[in-house]
């Protein structure tokens, strides 16, 4: 496959001239890529040819598949009418005004204002400097730390990669530089004590939590932000009782929550957000990826009118608002949004994700006896599968074993596209997935895992 791939000018071309993201560049030099090439419905197709079912929706973010005309042909209309203009000094166009309007209607109460970027990432560095300015403006200039979690996920700039708690994410980047303390993360399978129940074992997480609060003074804690399941940093739902522990402290301290739903929302779990699965009302959400899904790049932020107001009033002392990006409501990217929006909820998508989501984790369960397979976990259309070297210890592979990178190449090897996330196996397919199309990927899965367990036997991995 080397050869043939770095024999291709395109490869060739690709390989002299890019340096790919969450890619090692010199492993990449010696194997060049895959070159995908066109898409349809829940598959994609390499350029020789070759079908996989793309078993992430590309970057957790393809909801209507991957050929989708109606987003093709509003965007097209777009394009012809206006390709672009600003929503700088009172400038605004009709699509995102319309988007924001309608992002406030399905969003739960007390969400009521929008703010517009291209990128979760954007979008959670936006959130921190909003945060900060309506601090300083409340006369609350020590509130300024935040509360996130080990094994989370927010974005890779420099404000937003210091909320995640990923060590790559850190490493050399001399991460993180903004004030945040990283809490346990909330996966069961992974950090309960022995004998520790689910419910006690989120009771002591938010206990650590308060601790943390009246450690640092609540005074100067200014928002909790977590993702309602936690999704790349290995696909772990909460524990039960979890996220109304959380809620109830940030109220207590006065503490603003922050629901990260830029792979959670519009319907990856089975329900429109991750919030309203698991019972809590955030004051800030972060939006992105199923928002177009990923045919434009484009997130929000949406925030209270609490939030709102305290900006608010700071921009008439200081004069203006002092943050924006050039794409910031794109009239292009918003129209595609609201037709994508319109097909989720016209074919009844985030429905849809509950039935196939309960397929697709009753498929999965039955995995859970294979010899390499530690925990399935997830939610709705979302999972992940951790393979361990020690099922009744839950053990892990040792890290140069590289198990889940070739469980990865496996997967891949069956036509199947997935994510390895250390040792854990992600799936988060189109949400458009059929009954016989969940079959088939978990049929592939376990062909691969079959691959992995005896290449793993012949290798004599522990």
């Amino acid at each position: 496959m080397m050869l043939k791939q770095l024999s291709n000018s395109l490869a060739h071309t690709d390989v002299s001239t890019t340096l790919h993201p969450y890619t090692d560049a010199r492993a990449h030099e010696r194997e060049g890529p895959v070159i995908i090439d066109r898409g349809k419905g829940i598959y994609v197709y390499d350029d020789a040819g070759k079908e996989y079912i793309e078993g992430l929706a590309g970057l957790w973010s393809v909801a209507v598949g991957f050929d989708e005309p109606r987003l093709v042909q509003v965007a097209s209309a777009q394009m012809a009418k206006l390709p672009y203009y600003h929503t700088f000094s009172h400038k605004a166009q009709e699509p995102s005004i319309r988007l924001a309007e309608k992002l406030v209607g399905m969003t739960p109460a007390p969400l009521s204002r929008v703010f517009f970027t291209s990128s979760g990432s954007e979008a959670n560095d936006t959130m921190i400097k909003m945060v900060w300015y309506m601090n300083n403006a409340s006369g609350r200039p020590k509130k300024k730390k935040f509360l996130a979690r080990n094994r989370a996920y927010h974005g890779v700039t420099v404000a937003s990669g210091s909320l995640t708690g990923l060590t790559n994410n850190h490493t050399d980047f001399d991460l993180p530089v903004i004030p945040v303390r990283h809490l346990t993360c909330p996966h069961f399978y992974r950090f309960a004590q022995p004998d520790e129940t689910e419910t006690g074992f989120a009771a002591r997480l938010v206990a650590e939590a308060e601790a943390v609060i009246l450690q640092e003074g609540p005074e100067t804690v200014a928002a909790f932000v977590g993702e309602p399941l936690m999704a790349a940093g290995g696909v772990m739902p909460p524990p039960a009782g979890y996220w109304k522990g959380i809620e109830a402290l940030c109220r207590k301290y006065d503490i603003l929550l922050v629901a990260d739903e830029v792979i959670c929302g519009f319907g990856r779990l089975g329900a429109t957000f991750g919030c309203e699965l698991y019972d809590f009302t955030p004051d800030i959400m972060i939006v992105s990826k199923q928002l177009t899904s990923s045919y434009m790049p484009l997130a929000a932020v949406i925030f209270s009118q609490k939030v709102y107001d305290a900006i608010a009033d700071n921009t008439a002392k200081i004069g203006t608002f002092g943050h924006g990006f050039t794409a910031s409501g794109h009239p292009v990217a918003t129209r595609v949004a609201l037709e994508n929006l319109k097909i989720i909820e016209e074919r009844d998508l985030v429905g849809n994700a509950a039935r196939m989501g309960r397929i697709l984790q009753a498929r999965l369960g039955e995995l859970a006896d294979h010899s390499l397979v530690g925990e399935v976990r997830g939610a709705g259309l979302i999972a992940g599968i951790e393979l361990v070297s020690d099922k009744e210890t839950r053990r892990p592979f040792a890290a140069a074993s590289k198990v889940g990178a070739a469980a990865f190449a496996a997967a891949q090897k069956h036509g199947l596209i997935v994510r390895a996330i250390g040792d854990t196996i992600a799936l988060c397919p189109p949400l458009i997935i059929n009954e016989d199309q969940v079959h088939d990927l978990v049929a592939r899965l376990s062909d691969a895992l079959d691959d992995v367990a005896q290449w793993r036997s012949a290798e004599n991995l522990s």
